[in-house]
């Protein structure tokens, strides 16, 4: 008998998973279908194209979720009510039919599921894929964030200038606008840089957790920091590319950076470089760690080393 009801409880608890997993693909596959037509034909909105990102990092999301589905099956089923909460605030959210709300359910939703069936310790399991979710989720924080860019629009539109002057080219800076050989090119506030960053800290997460370095606080916060170096000096190169090539007519050369996919290259070639960098670092904080441990061994009776 209690082999029956053992099978008969995981078989509802099966049924329940599907039929959530079933109705989640109901509401929201035509919300991913949409970012994801938008990310890769550009027919989304400007400040949604900043989390094109979510283009790998949903995908890769939802593979550490299943990977993991052995793992969230043997915790306990503990109930959290701040899980109700979040379900119901998810709820509203999607029935508003206002774009960012309906965008900000899905992660309010998947969080309120997991303190939901397994309190917390769910909520930890899946946490990184959690997180990748809500940082691929379009919202208007580029928007917010793009009155405040003028101070990096005046420092791109400066270093650009003067590199070109420094090659022998007629640039004269005037705030966010260089001006090369008559012609102008404006640094706007969608041009300093801010979707770069974002795909560098995103795909930084990414690389960390994947190479099992996003436990070092040392690593994390060296190559995050680097990486966004990186990110602005490679914007502030490709600025100053793209003014060189409208100075001189160029404009074939010009558009393939700036709107089609020469730009997707250029980033995609930074980002690998980050590769290298990340390999680097773990290799270097972690000599010093190992090198420790040695001495302390060195230190310890043998009885206690065995």
């Amino acid at each position: 008998m209690a082999l029956q009801q053992q099978i008969r409880t995981r078989n509802t608890e099966q049924l329940l998973s599907i039929g959530i997993l079933g109705l989640l693909v109901l509401l929201y596959a035509p919300v991913i279908i949409y970012w994801f037509n938008g990310w890769l034909y550009k027919t989304i909105s400007t400040e949604h194209e900043y989390f094109s990102h979510g283009i790998i990092g949903l995908p890769f999301a939802a593979y550490l979720i299943w990977e993991n589905r052995k793992k969230w099956q043997r915790l306990p089923n503990k109930t959290n009510p701040l899980g109700a909460a979040l379900l119901v605030i998810g709820a509203i959210f999607y029935l508003t039919n206002v774009t960012e709300w309906v965008n900000l359910s899905l992660p309010t939703i998947l969080v309120g599921l997991c303190l939901w069936f397994k309190s917390f310790p769910g909520l930890k399991l899946l946490g990184f894929p959690l997180l990748l979710i809500f940082l691929a989720t379009p919202t208007a924080v580029p928007y917010l964030i793009a009155p405040y860019t003028f101070p990096l629009q005046s420092f791109i539109a400066g270093t650009a200038g003067f590199i070109l002057n420094q090659f022998g080219m007629n640039a004269v800076v005037d705030g966010i606008n260089v001006y090369v050989n008559g012609r102008i090119v404006e640094v706007a506030p969608y041009c300093a840089g801010l979707k770069m960053l974002f795909t560098t800290i995103y795909v930084c997460l990414m690389l960390l957790y994947w190479t099992d370095n996003l436990s070092s606080r040392r690593v994390t916060l060296w190559f995050l920091s680097t990486a966004v170096v990186i990110s602005v000096i490679a914007n502030i190169i490709r600025n100053t590319i793209l003014s060189f090539f409208h100075g001189t007519g160029q404009e074939a050369a010009f558009e393939w950076l700036h709107d089609s996919w020469g730009g997707d290259l250029y980033s995609a070639l930074m980002l690998l470089s980050l590769i290298p960098i990340l390999n680097w670092m773990s290799d270097y904080f972690s000599a010093p760690l190992e090198t420790e441990l040695e001495s302390e061994n060195q230190l310890l009776p043998p009885e206690i080393i065995d």
